[in-house]
């Protein structure tokens, strides 16, 4: 059997019919750039997120830069951040400007550590960015006290996470803005690069939508430099098809990550991400994605070449033998897997050119060596879960008889 990381090819099967006629009425209509399936989903999905405005654009990206530009940061200012994210969430911060202050990773959510905080702000901070990582909500009262504490923006990369919420408020209705990607892979996935910005605040959404058409307030009258940054049509029709199925989706991935959780509890050196679900707190899981400790297949790669200890810039990261022989076993029975993320962004060559060094991040490094994600899309059947399961537990029991 071959168990994708993820597939489109069932949910093509039932919603098909609907996006392909959705995107032919686009085709015949000649409006590709904005127009009635751009307003349709931005109203649809202000809707479903709990905000008063939502400016559609060309990636989850380029939200978290016109986001950034809307807030006035730029040069001089600092952003803390993880560095346990896609580039993408340092990247736009420096493509502002402005430097990200990286802070370490809380091992038992994957999350940033709402404890180190504090201690990264100093006169130059002008926000907080918390990633809600692989679907998973960050704890947004704290980040809000953090903020209102010490006077600052925040900016919610919600980029995985949609139909995730806190304390029962969608992500994105929390900060001053939001930030949504709809890459194909995200629980709302375009059928090309998509994303979206998210706010309460009228000005902040003017800004937003000028910067997202070159500074242009009006046509062909520019008051800054800004960017061709818009959801064309096509994406717009796509996603207001699949917008429907959002919810649906997330309550079958919930379905199977606490499944997951019953059948690999009990396996030696796996750890297993925290299961909490309630009415309030909903992760939406985007990802599954386990720990592999270190020692525990030792014995199954001695003397192999995954055995190597990784150096990047003349630093030793922790061993990741364990999690790559893993994930080689896992693919000789057909059980493809994703390591979200191998390298911290704090130790991505681009940033120690930049002098962004950090002497280290430990939970952050240790989880780039241990994370596995696990296949998980709505339409993964029991039959294939059991399959992945199966073949974790062979490949465990396999190590520990060499």
């Amino acid at each position: 059997m071959q168990v994708p990381p993820f597939s489109l090819d069932q949910q093509l099967s039932e919603i098909g019919e609907d996006i392909k006629s959705s995107v032919l009425n686009v085709l015949s209509s000649g409006n590709y750039i904005g127009g009635e399936e751009v307003k349709k989903f931005e109203s649809s999905f202000a809707e479903k997120t709990g905000v008063k405005h939502v400016i559609g654009c060309n990636s989850g990206t380029d939200a978290l830069i016109l986001a950034l530009r809307a807030l006035n940061i730029g040069p001089g200012d600092e952003v803390i951040t993880p560095s346990f994210s896609f580039f993408a969430t340092a990247e736009a911060i420096s493509n502002v400007g402005a430097k990200p202050v990286f802070v370490d990773t809380d091992p038992a959510n994957y999350l940033v550590d709402l404890n180190l905080l504090q201690q990264a702000v100093t006169q130059s901070t002008k926000a907080v960015l918390p990633v809600h990582l692989f679907g998973r909500p960050v704890d947004m009262d704290q980040i809000m006290s953090f903020a209102k504490r010490n006077e600052i923006k925040v900016i919610e990369d919600c980029a995985q996470a949609a139909g995730s919420e806190w304390g029962g408020k969608p992500v994105g209705s929390i900060g001053d803005i939001g930030c949504f990607s709809f890459f194909p892979t995200k629980n709302l996935g375009a059928a090309g690069d998509g994303g979206a910005v998210t706010t309460n605040d009228e000005n902040l959404a003017t800004a937003i939508r000028q910067l997202a058409v070159h500074g242009m307030p009006r046509r062909y009258f520019h008051t800054q430099l800004g960017y061709n940054s818009r959801l064309d049509a096509i994406q717009a029709a796509v996603l207001n098809v699949k917008l429907e199925h959002l919810f649906k989706w997330v309550i079958k991935r919930t379905e199977i990550a606490k499944r997951y959780h019953q059948l690999l509890k009990d396996i030696p050196g796996i750890i297993l991400p925290e299961f909490s679900q309630n009415h309030t707190h909903i992760n939406s899981w985007n990802q599954f994605v386990v720990r592999v400790q270190s020692s525990i297949l030792d014995k199954a790669i001695i003397n192999q070449d995954v055995n190597k200890q990784p150096i990047i810039n003349n630093i030793n990261l922790p061993n990741s033998s364990s999690r790559d022989w893993l994930k080689q076993t896992l693919s000789e029975y057909g059980v493809n897997t994703i390591i979200y993320y191998p390298i911290p962004i704090h130790l991505q060559p681009v940033y120690q050119k930049l002098g962004n060094k950090i002497n280290s991040l430990p939970n952050t490094e240790i989880l780039c060596s241990e994370v596995l994600s696990l296949p998980i899309f709505p339409e993964l059947s029991i039959e294939q879960q059991d399959y992945v399961v199966n073949a974790i537990k062979q490949s465990i029991q396999k190590a520990s008889l060499i």
